[in-house]
C-alpha cells in the first residue's frame, strides 16, 4: 500500500537494521564536529547568568574533594578503635575514657568527618537549587533567541518542511539542553574526586586499577552504542512527531471543532493520531529493552569484576599486609572509583550523544536569511513622488518549477488605489509579498521612486508599508494590543489606537465588549471573548490604519464582511487614504471599481489594465468576470 504524507510510515532503517545511516552525524570527523556545540552551550549559559555559573562551579568544587576525605577519616577512625580496642579499656564508664584522654583523637577525627558529610549534604541541595534556577533561566533565554531568530528568517524557511523539521527539533531542544552543562560540570567533580582516589589506590595496590578497566570498558562501549541509536530514531521521527503535534492540535482546537464535529472527524482523526503514535512508543520500547538486556549483561562483568577486587583486598588483609581501615579505605575507595569512572566515561558518551541533539539546536541558529539589507541602504522616499514601477518580475517559490509570476509590468502612481484582479493562482497575493519584500524577484526588479527595492533596509521598507493579509492572525490579546501590533512603537498610544478604530468601523465592535479596548479577545485564555469574523478583520484593517503608511495593501481584508459592509468599509478606506498609495485585491467587483486604476492578471501575468469604465468598453476578461459576477445578483 503506498504510503500518504500521514501513514507514519519509517524512514531509513528500522530497528531490526543495527547499522546507524552514514547520512547522519555519526561517522568519526562529524561526531567530533559536534562536540564544539559544548562550548557555544557554555558561552550562552554564561550570558544567561555569569554568577549562577561561577557559584555552580565553586560548589562543585569543594563537593568533589569531600568523598576521599571522608574515606580517609573512615579509615583513620576505624584505626584508631582497633588500637583504642588493643590497649584494653581504661575503665567501665565514659567519664574513665574522656579522663585517660584516649577519645581525644577519635573524636577529632569523628567531628572532622561529620562536618564533611554535613557540609557535602548542604553543599548538593545548594548546586541543586542553582542548576535548577540555571536551566529555567536558560531554558528562557535560548526560547526567546530561537524566537528572535526565527522572526529573521524569510517566509520560505517556514513553507519548505525540511525547514520545519529543523525548526521542530530545535524547539525540542531549546527547553531541555540546559542540563548538558550541568552533567558536564558533574563531570568534572567526579573527575577530581576520581583522581584522589586512584592515587590512594595506586599507593597501596596498583593492580586494582587493572581491574576497573576490565570492569568498565564493555559498559561504557555499551552506553555509547545505545545513545547513538537513540540519537538517530528521535532525529529521523522529526516528520512523524511533527504530524503527530499537528493532529493533536486540530483535534482539540476551538477553531477546529465545528468542522470536526459536522464532518465527523474525530474518530478519524483519532485513529491516525494512535497509529502513528503506536508505531513510535513500539520502537521506543523495541529500544529500550534492547537497552536494558545488552547494558545489564556489560554491568554483570563490572560486578565480577568489583568483587574479585574486594576479595583480593581482603586477602591481604588477613595476611596482616593491610589494617582494618585500610581494608575498609581500599575497599570503598574501589567501589567508590569504579562508580565514578563509570559515571565519567558513561557520561561522557552521554554528552556525546547530547551534543548530536544540541547539533539539532545550533544548527537552526546558523540557518541564515536569504532577504538582506544592504550595507548602505537608501532612505525610503516620503512622501513617494512617482510610485511602484514592476519591470518584467519573474518569481517561482523556492522548490517549485512554476512560475508563480512572470514577465510582470505594471506601474501603482503615487497616491492612487490600483486594484489586482484575477482568479485564484493568478499571482496577486504573491506580488503583495514581493512588494513588502518578504520575497525577491528571480528575474525583473521592483523600482519606489526609480530605486530598486532591495536597495531600501527591509525594516524600512515594512515600516512604511501596511499590508493586511486575508490570512491575518487573530491574536489572543486585548482589543486595544490587537490594533496596536500595527505600529509596536505606538502601542502604548490609546487615542491613535481609538482612531484606527473608528476609521476601519471597528471602534462600535469594541465599544460593545464588557471591557472595551481592554478586553481580551479569543478563547485561549481566561475571560477571552471572541469576535465574528467580520469583527476581527475590522481589528485587522485598524491595524492599517494604526501603521500610518505612505502604501496601503490590503489582500482580500474583507472577505468574511457582507456586502454592504465590506462597501462601507472602501468607501472610508478610499476617503482617508485620499493621496495615499494603495493596492488593494478583492473579488468583489463592486469593490474593485471603486479603485482609480485596475489590473487583470492571469497565468502569473498582466492580461489587462485600466479603469473600470476602460476595462469594460474593452470587453475582455474584466467584462467577462464582471458580468459573471453581476448575473450572480440578478
Amino acid at each position: 500500500m503506498a504510503r500518504g504524507p500521514m501513514s507514519g510510515g519509517r524512514r531509513g532503517g528500522g530497528m531490526n537494521d543495527p547499522d546507524i545511516p552514514s547520512a547522519l552525524p555519526f561517522d568519526k570527523g562529524e561526531r567530533l564536529k559536534t562536540f564544539r556545540h559544548l562550548g557555544r552551550l557554555f558561552a550562552q549559559m554564561w550570558r544567561t547568568s555569569p554568577w549562577l555559573m561561577a557559584l555552580s562551579i565553586g560548589l562543585r568544587l569543594v563537593v568533589a574533594i569531600q568523598p576521599p576525605l571522608v574515606l580517609l577519616f573512615t579509615k583513620l577512625i576505624i584505626d584508631e578503635v582497633v588500637k583504642q580496642t588493643a590497649l584494653g579499656s581504661p575503665g567501665p564508664e565514659l567519664s574513665d575514657w574522656l579522663a585517660s584522654g584516649r577519645l581525644n583523637v577519635f573524636m577529632l577525627l569523628l567531628g572532622a568527618e561529620f562536618v564533611l558529610v554535613f557540609m557535602r549534604d548542604a553543599f548538593n541541595r545548594a548546586i541543586s537549587v542553582v542548576d535548577g534556577i540555571l536551566g529555567e533561566s536558560h531554558s528562557n533565554a535560548v526560547s526567546l533567541e530561537l524566537m528572535q531568530h526565527a522572526a529573521r528568517l524569510d517566509p520560505k524557511h517556514f513553507e519548505q518542511s525540511e525547514y520545519q523539521d529543523r525548526l521542530e527539533r530545535a524547539r525540542r531542544q531549546a527547553s531541555s539542553r540546559s542540563t548538558v552543562i550541568s552533567q558536564l560540570f558533574g563531570q568534572g567533580q567526579a573527575m577530581i574526586t576520581a583522581v584522589a582516589l586512584a592515587a590512594g589506590l595506586f599507593l597501596y595496590a596498583p593492580l586494582l586499577i587493572a581491574l576497573l578497566a576490565v570492569a568498565l570498558i564493555p559498559a561504557v562501549w555499551g552506553e555509547f552504542k545505545f545513545n547513538r541509536l537513540a540519537y538517530w530514531i528521535s532525529h529521523n521521527r522529526s516528520p512523524e512527531r511533527r504530524q503527530l503535534e499537528y493532529l493533536r492540535q486540530i483535534g482539540a482546537s476551538a477553531d477546529s471543532a465545528k468542522e470536526l464535529k459536522l464532518f465527523g472527524l474525530g474518530d478519524f482523526l483519532s485513529g491516525r493520531f494512535a497509529t502513528l503514535s503506536r508505531q513510535i512508543l513500539a520502537e521506543n520500547t523495541a529500544l529500550s529493552i534492547r537497552r536494558a538486556l545488552q547494558t545489564g549483561s556489560l554491568a554483570a562483568i563490572s560486578t565480577v569484576s568489583y568483587y574479585a577486587a574486594y576479595a583480593y583486598i581482603v586477602w591481604r588483609t588477613l595476611n596482616g599486609e593491610f589494617t582494618v581501615g585500610d581494608l575498609v579505605f581500599l575497599s570503598g575507595s574501589f567501589s567508590g572509583l569504579n562508580g565514578y569512572l563509570q559515571q565519567i566515561l558513561i557520561g561522557f558518551t552521554q554528552i556525546a550523544g547530547q551534543s548530536l541533539y544540541l547539533d539539532d539546536l545550533f544548527s537552526f541558529f546558523e540557518i541564515e536569511p536569504t532577504i538582506l539589507d544592504p550595507k548602505d541602504p537608501q532612505p525610503f522616499p516620503v512622501p513617494l513622488r512617482q510610485g511602484i514601477v514592476f519591470e518584467n518580475v519573474g518569481f517561482r517559490y523556492p522548490g517549485s518549477d512554476r512560475w508563480a509570476v512572470r514577465g510582470l509590468n505594471f506601474t501603482v502612481p503615487a497616491g492612487e488605489t490600483l486594484a489586482l484582479v484575477g482568479e485564484n493562482g493568478a499571482g496577486k497575493t504573491t506580488i503583495v509579498k514581493l512588494m513588502t519584500r518578504l520575497y525577491d524577484p528571480d528575474e525583473g526588479r521592483i523600482l519606489v521612486d526609480g530605486v530598486d527595492l532591495k536597495a531600501f533596509a527591509t525594516a524600512d521598507i515594512r515600516r512604511h508599508m501596511g499590508a493586511i493579509f486575508q490570512d491575518f492572525l487573530r491574536y489572543s490579546f486585548s482589543a486595544s494590543d490587537n490594533i496596536g501590533v500595527g505600529r509596536i512603537e505606538a502601542m502604548g498610544d490609546r487615542a491613535r489606537i481609538e482612531a484606527a478604530a473608528e476609521q476601519s468601523l471597528a471602534g462600535p465592535v469594541i465599544r460593545k465588549l464588557p471591557e472595551g479596548y481592554d478586553q481580551m479577545l479569543g478563547r485561549t485564555f481566561s475571560k477571552g471573548q471572541d469576535l465574528s469574523g467580520g469583527e476581527w478583520q475590522k481589528l485587522a484593517i485598524a491595524r492599517a490604519y494604526m501603521r500610518d503608511a505612505e502604501i496601503i495593501i490590503l489582500d482580500e481584508p474583507t472577505a468574511a464582511l457582507d456586502a454592504r459592509a465590506e462597501a462601507e468599509v472602501f468607501h472610508r478606506f478610499k476617503t482617508l487614504a485620499e493621496g495615499t498609495t494603495a493596492v488593494l485585491i478583492s473579488h468583489r467587483f463592486s469593490t474593485v471599481r471603486m479603485a482609480d486604476r485596475i489590473v487583470v492578471l492571469a497565468d502569473g501575468a498582466v492580461q489587462e489594465a485600466g479603469t473600470h469604465a476602460e476595462l469594460m468598453t474593452l470587453g475582455g476578461r474584466y467584462a467577462e468576470l464582471f458580468e459573471l459576477q453581476a448575473a450572480g445578483y440578478r
